[in-house]
């Protein structure tokens, strides 16, 4: 208790800049709690996914089957179904796939990228505004209120602490889930691209058996 308390005052003694910084805080925790979902539910690979990976050129009827509407797999293994359209056709609706599927899993990383930026330099703000306060009082012939002077001086500590925590926190969820976009990128990439090479061979046969 006596711990909780040191800690609400601590963050009363730094003024002003809490506040927006607790708005950062806030966001970020939102947008860490949204990606960790996002990534959960439309990313992650079940155990029968894992397997229907296997099935080679049946495996996007098998994703399609096994994984839910709107999972990165999914879609792109929805854009791979129709075998009898031109490759052309089927390449460009991966790429379109792939596309949305990014754009989706990056949304709202830019503003927890911001956050990194903007927490520290809020309480670099609230850092010069306490050092400001506690120089004010200051008189020319000495210390003026040495207890007001503390108080600034906590004021500016406070402020950069919280931003430095934030900020830390934010800069460790954005590279996490830009190293996960990466990574799910990656793994599509090589979905589609061992399915269309199955694709080219079976038009190559099927062309060949045409000549014959």
């Amino acid at each position: 208790m006596n711990a909780w308390t040191g800690f609400i005052d601590a963050i009363q003694l730094g003024g002003w800049a809490v506040y927006p910084l607790s708005v950062l805080a806030i966001a970020a925790l939102a947008i860490t709690l949204d990606r960790t979902y996002v990534f959960w539910r439309f990313a992650r690979l079940s155990a029968h996914a894992k397997e229907a990976l296997k099935a080679g050129a049946a495996a996007p009827l098998e994703l399609a089957r096994v994984l839910p509407p709107a999972h990165a797999f999914e879609r792109v293994a929805r854009a791979l179904q129709d075998a009898r359209a031109p490759l052309w056709h089927i390449e460009a609706r991966i790429e379109v796939a792939a596309a949305v599927i990014e754009r989706d899993m990056i949304r709202g990383l830019w503003l927890l990228e911001t956050i990194v930026t903007a927490a520290p330099l809020l309480g670099l703000l609230g850092t010069i505004v306490g050092m400001m306060r506690s120089f004010r009082l200051l008189g020319t012939d000495g210390l003026v209120s040495p207890a007001g002077v503390s108080s600034g001086v906590a004021q500016a500590l406070v402020a950069t602490a919280i931003g430095l925590v934030i900020a830390v926190a934010a800069l460790f969820a954005f590279n996490y889930f830009s190293r996960r976009v990466d990574s799910l990128m990656a793994e599509l990439e090589a979905f589609a691209n061992e399915t269309l090479a199955q694709l080219r061979l079976a038009h190559e046969q099927h062309r060949l058996a045409e000549a014959a």
